[in-house]
Order: C-alpha cells, then sequence, then structure tokens
C-alpha cells in the first residue's frame, strides 16, 4: 500500500497515477495523515523530508505549501479526473481524504458536525498546546530561561487532556463512532510520554488509546520514517546542532 521514495521529489519530474504522494516528516501531524491513508487503503507514496537541513524550505516545496510546514498531499487521481490536489494542513487533508474514500466521516449533518468539531479542537488546541509543551521541555535550550512557559504549556497541555478524559467518558470515541476526529488526536496522545505526562489516571483515555493502538492501519501508519521519534524517545533534551535550531525554529 505505501512505498517510500528517498528523494524528496520525482527525479523525472512526472507524477505517479492513481496514487497520493505523502510529503511527511515522523511526527505527530505527519503520523494524523498516514494513519489515515492507511485506514482508507489508498495507494500512497512517502516522500520523507530532513526538517534539520532544510528540506521543507526548497522552493519546490514551498509550491506545495507556502507556509513550509509538513506534511503535504497530492493526490494525482482526484475524484474530478482533473489536474492533481495538492493539500496542506492535517484538519484539511483529513476532511479531503474522509470526503474522497467516503469513510470515517459522516454524511449525516449532525455526526459530520461533531467529528469536524474535534478535529477543529485538535487543530487549534491539543496540537498547538502540546507542541509549546514539547518545545519548551525537549528543545529549548538549558541557558534560556523558560520555566514560565514550561509550566504554562504544560499545564495547558494536562487541562485539554482532562477534557478529552471527560468526552471519553460519554463516548467510545470522541465522534461517536472512530472517525478522522481520533485519526487527529491519537498520535499527539501517543507523545505525551516525551513530556512526562502519564494517562494512568485517565482511564478512559487509557481505554480509547489501547483500542486504536490495535487497529492494523494504525500500527503501520504511525511507524512511518519513525528513525527520528525513536532517536529522542528516550532523551530529556533533543540534540540539535546550532544550524539545526535555527533551521527548525526561524533563525535562518
Amino acid at each position: 500500500m505505501c512505498r517510500l521514495s528517498l528523494k524528496p521529489f520525482h527525479s523525472d519530474g512526472v507524477a505517479d497515477t492513481d496514487m497520493i504522494d505523502l510529503h511527511t516528516v515522523a511526527t505527530p501531524n505527519g503520523h494524523k495523515i498516514s494513519i489515515m491513508l492507511e485506514e482508507v487503503a489508498l495507494p500512497y507514496k512517502v516522500i520523507p523530508y530532513n526538517i534539520f537541513e532544510g528540506d521543507q524550505f526548497t522552493p519546490e516545496f514551498l509550491a506545495l505549501n507556502p507556509n513550509n510546514k509538513l506534511p503535504v498531499i497530492v493526490d494525482n487521481d482526484p475524484l474530478d479526473g482533473g489536474e492533481p490536489i495538492t493539500g496542506f494542513e492535517t484538519g484539511a487533508i483529513l476532511i479531503y481524504l474522509a470526503d474522497k474514500t467516503g469513510r470515517f466521516l459522516s454524511t449525516e449533518a449532525r455526526a459530520r458536525y461533531q467529528a469536524i468539531q474535534w478535529v477543529m479542537w485538535q487543530m487549534s488546541g491539543l496540537g498547538p498546546m502540546h507542541g509549546q509543551a514539547h518545545h519548551f521541555i525537549r528543545y529549548a535550550p538549558e541557558d534560556i530561561e523558560n520555566r514560565y512557559a514550561h509550566d504554562r504549556y504544560l499545564a495547558e497541555a494536562g487541562r485539554l487532556l482532562k477534557v478529552m478524559e471527560s468526552r471519553l467518558a460519554e463516548e467510545e470515541y470522541l465522534a461517536g463512532d472512530y472517525s478522522i476526529a481520533d485519526m487527529a488526536c491519537w498520535p499527539w496522545v501517543r507523545a505525551t510520554a516525551l513530556i512526562d505526562i502519564s494517562l494512568d489516571a485517565m482511564p478512559n483515555i487509557r481505554r480509547w488509546f489501547e483500542n486504536i493502538k490495535a487497529r492494523p492501519a494504525v500500527e503501520v501508519g504511525s511507524n512511518i520514517i519513525n528513525d527520528f521519534r525513536k532517536r529522542i524517545v528516550n532523551s530529556d533534551k533533543v540534540p540539535l546542532t546550532s544550524e539545526q535550531w535555527s533551521v527548525l525554529f526561524g533563525e535562518r
């Protein structure tokens, strides 16, 4: 179902047909989309990026996403039969793939809105707040005075998990049935271990997390190009050179 390209772009300049190109990196946001692609069984090619070296700033990639963020998809076989469609922003990509395949997003108005609502909650809250917690806990150099930011974002990360815990006390999945809302949130919940947040006091999230983890598509999709995560999973701080720091955090 998935095949890997070791170069960021097609060497011959010709797009594959009947396939989705997934420009990605091994982050929670990247794994949202590879999980979805595995769930809907669409053929796709993984095009990995080295964000430490600045692959995301090439003119070719900026033509796909002017915001220079990953992941991005290029659907070479859109439903309208026209030119390839490019998509960025993971919430939009999940909705696009759900509409393309007719799966994991209800067409019934109330259920559809419920799922999209939780996707937007993840995009505006869970992901950004947990991302900032990761930044100050795992990336910020020791010589930066960051205790306030560290505590602020860690507290907000915990608060948002409490919102999830409350919701999952009422429903098996965030929108009732398993949907793109769960795929959007699950990789970020997996990453809580990296910022020392335990799920032991959150039995509903723990149950939800383990049920999703057991899905074959999630097992495959959440391990796409996962070498970066494996390298840092047991590290208190992510080891970055000054050049890598500059590339990742906007100095360059």
